[in-house]
């Protein structure tokens, strides 16, 4: 996108943010798309495409080069996610939840012995998971019943967390259980626990609609002991480091449902230009070019809040609002675009053989994670009425 009169469109990269963007989405293409279908089928991510994604450094974007890590920025984080879930939404979450989640709340309330043990590990081959939803506490968040009873030097967990992304695969889990039931949100701590430890076990995974290839597990905790030095953060802390990681965890769906959006549009519009009825191609038709350049219009809408969303992150300044809208937007912009592009492909489109038929399934989690939209919507009326 060319500058005009010294501006910078906020879709503008530089060169190497393109470079990273353009390596990410050849990757994408060549070595995700072939596996998509299977994947989703299986419900497993490929073993092998874990591997890959990990030597490609992007299970670690954000860990600084001492770690092990890639040492890029929040908006390269986000320009990954984009570019694979415009082909895999599944993998692209697995990124995200990795990114966006888990490390960048290592990075900001871990203390050097537990940076110096963990993120060189996120950096190589340990995928992480952030457990904090229960049966009882959606999207009221912290209505937390999992306990945790200080013992000596140790903790000792007890409850259940479900819908936890990431599940089957993490080697580590971000757990956030209650320390003082009476302390409401003050009681709330984090704990990092291994996978393999004493009295932690999976639970069931579930059967989903869509991001079929993304685990989502309960985890059981019985008598699940932690030692002291494993609190991220402070004790009483937890509601404050989720509240703060959720923030950045929700340009990171955005940037997933920008993704997804992205790649529907791009198979509607190649599916047009090929497809011919009544002896010319379906995009010859004007009203075919209509629907697609209102698409393409809602994609980019959505993918300029979540840019503006990441480089505010990266800049240092206030994003809560515009993390919420961005979440929000692309999330609708996700749902609707897949469904047009269903409909572009008619007969085609309702069927497995062509990937907008997974697109659309993929789409409807967007508005239910990280935050419903419901909650962005009264996150972002709180904000701009000042009530």
């Amino acid at each position: 996108m060319a500058e005009h009169g010294g501006a910078r469109a906020l879709t503008q990269l530089s060169d190497d943010e393109r470079m990273f963007r353009d390596t990410v989405r050849q990757f994408a293409e060549e070595r995700i798309a072939p596996l998509v279908r299977g994947m989703d089928e299986a419900q497993a991510m490929d073993a092998g495409l874990v591997r890959q994604l990990f030597e490609l450094g992007l299970m670690g974007i954000e860990i600084s080069e001492e770690y092990g890590g890639a040492g890029g920025t929040f908006f390269e984080a986000i320009l990954a996610v984009e570019a694979l879930s415009a082909v895999d939404p599944s993998v692209g979450v697995l990124v995200d939840v990795q990114n966006t989640l888990c490390i960048n709340a290592l990075i900001r309330w871990a203390n050097k012995e537990q940076k110096k043990r963990y993120l060189p590990r996120l950096a190589v081959d340990t995928i992480g998971a952030y457990a904090l939803s229960e049966a009882g506490s959606g999207s009221d968040a912290f209505a937390l019943a999992t306990r945790a009873v200080q013992r000596g030097d140790e903790w000792v967990l007890n409850g259940q967390k479900l819908w936890i992304t990431n599940a089957k695969e993490a080697g580590l889990f971000i757990v956030f259980a209650t320390v003082d039931p009476s302390a409401g949100y003050k009681g709330i701590t984090a704990f990092l626990v291994e996978k393999g430890a004493a009295g932690f076990r999976l639970g069931k995974k579930e059967d989903k609609l869509g991001i079929r290839a993304s685990s989502t597990c309960e985890l059981i905790f019985n008598d699940c002991v932690v030692p002291a030095a494993q609190v991220l953060g402070e004790v009483g802390k937890g509601y404050k480091i989720a509240i703060e990681t959720l923030n950045e965890g929700r340009i990171g769906i955005g940037a997933q449902m920008l993704g997804l959006a992205g790649g529907a549009w791009g198979h509607a519009a190649g599916f047009a230009k090929e497809r011919k009825q009544f002896g010319k191609a379906l995009v010859e038709f004007q009203a075919m070019q209509f629907q697609l350049a209102e698409m393409a219009t809602e994609v980019e809408a959505a993918r300029l809040m979540v840019y503006n969303a990441a480089r505010l992150k990266d800049a240092g300044a206030e994003f809560l609002k515009e993390a919420a809208m961005c979440k929000y937007l692309a999330s609708q912009v996700a749902e609707r675009v897949a469904s047009l592009a269903v409909e572009v492909y008619g007969g085609s489109g309702f069927v497995k053989d062509f990937p907008v038929e997974k697109l659309f399934r993929d789409a409807k989690i967007g508005k239910i994670y990280e935050g419903t939209s419901f909650m962005q919507l009264a996150t972002i009326a709180k904000l701009v009425l000042g009530r």
